[in-house]
């Protein structure tokens, strides 16, 4: 193959070419997105910013957090990918908030852009607002939080529970001593004996039997179950106003599955927090949270109360994320599966993005994107079928 070649579309049989991005195409891409990159990092590296530019102010102070018109993108040699695209929803304090859809719709992107923790310097908040109360009731704008301020919040008033704690404990120090540097690295009054102190109180908290003997376990050392109970201790161990936590069950069995959710809600009455529960479980859902977010895409499509999801549902997608629980389905029925794939991350379409899977899809639907409609104080949904202007 010349030089010159490469420079040519690949054309594949029975595959459309324009998917496909020719070197000279892919070189154009990466230049001007590296140019937006390096603004970006130039913003987030400033010093010396002063508190005015990040204050704000709560639309409705029983809120801890507020997601407004929030854009996380992801700058790649072959294109932008809008992860997180105009989200918006609230976070009510000392309520559970889950937040559901399909692999890859923006639900941990949105999680880790509240934690400032978007993998850069490819991932870049864009656009958009993310209001967080504190405990002594000024409000921040994270997104336009200089980062070393938002050290000081990320792992004290925001913790997160990360989806596999394998991953995310260090596996060449003891618990105990990862623990300890929690308490040690937010309290500046903390001791030695005084972390420790509290790191044994957090571990008898989540129900660890033999204590002292984890303290000074290596992770590996530890089920996988036992694992998440550390994290969730950790994550408690400077009494967060927040917790998110990310898919937390998703390695373990059932009945340690069960522990972990029944865990999760005594600790939140126990503090008085909030929980931002990322899951794709609607049982879960169902069982745990007050109000559910469900997201396609990188939009959310529709968000009410966990009864107005469950019991009447608008939007076709989450009708048909219900049609798909596996005890809907009779012995010897096909379970239901929802025809087609989500769209191309990088070319989404100006129109509904559910539109080629939808069973109800109108000509309107491939024209413009639906707005959100009300239809309680509580239950939104974004869907032309119930939009009587535009029918």
């Amino acid at each position: 193959m010349g030089v010159k070649d490469l420079f040519k579309r690949k054309k594949i049989q029975g595959v459309d070419d324009t998917q496909y991005l020719t070197l000279r195409e892919e070189i154009r891409i990466s230049k001007e997105n590296n140019k937006i990159i390096r603004q970006y990092e130039k913003d987030k590296a400033r010093k010396n910013v002063e508190e005015s530019e990040y204050l704000t102010q709560m639309k409705d102070p029983l809120n801890v957090v507020e997601f407004d018109d929030l854009h996380t993108y992801f700058y790649t040699e072959v294109g932008t990918v809008k992860a997180v695209n105009g989200v918006s929803f609230e976070i009510p304090q000392g309520k559970t908030v889950g937040v559901v859809g399909e692999s890859g719709c923006g639900k941990s992107v949105t999680s880790l852009s509240l934690m400032r923790l978007v993998q850069g310097p490819q991932g870049q908040i864009v656009n958009g607002n993310i209001r967080y109360k504190a405990s002594d009731g000024k409000c921040y704008d994270i997104a336009k939080m200089p980062l070393n301020e938002m050290r000081k919040i990320r792992g004290k008033d925001i913790a997160m529970i990360f989806q596999e704690p394998m991953t995310s404990l260090n596996p060449v120090f003891k618990i105990g001593d990862q623990m300890d540097e929690v308490v040690l690295l937010h309290d500046k009054k903390a001791t030695p004996e005084s972390a420790k102190a509290r790191t044994i109180e957090m571990l008898n908290l989540v129900g660890i039997a033999m204590v002292d003997k984890v303290y000074s376990s290596y992770p590996h050392e530890l089920s996988g179950g036992m694992r998440q109970r550390v994290m969730i201790a950790m994550a408690l161990t400077c009494n967060p106003r927040l917790i998110i936590a990310d898919e937390p069950t998703t390695a373990l069995d059932v009945t340690i599955q069960a522990q972990i959710l029944e865990l999760l809600r005594n600790v939140k009455d126990k503090i008085n927090g909030s929980i931002m529960l990322i899951t794709h479980d609607l049982g879960v859902i169902a069982e745990m949270v007050d109000y559910v977010v469900v997201m396609y895409a990188g939009r959310i499509i529709e968000k009410g109360t966990v009864r107005e999801i469950f019991h009447d549902p608008k939007h076709p997608y989450t009708i048909g994320l219900m049609k798909s629980k596996p005890g809907n389905v009779k012995q010897g029925e096909r379970l239901y599966s929802i025809r087609g794939q989500v769209p191309n991350p990088i070319n989404m379409p100006d129109y509904c993005y559910f539109c080629n899977r939808c069973d109800n899809s109108m000509d309107i639907c491939s024209k413009t994107y639906p707005d959100m409609l009300q239809f309680s104080p509580t239950h939104f949904a974004s869907c032309y079928l119930y939009d009587e202007n535009k029918l």
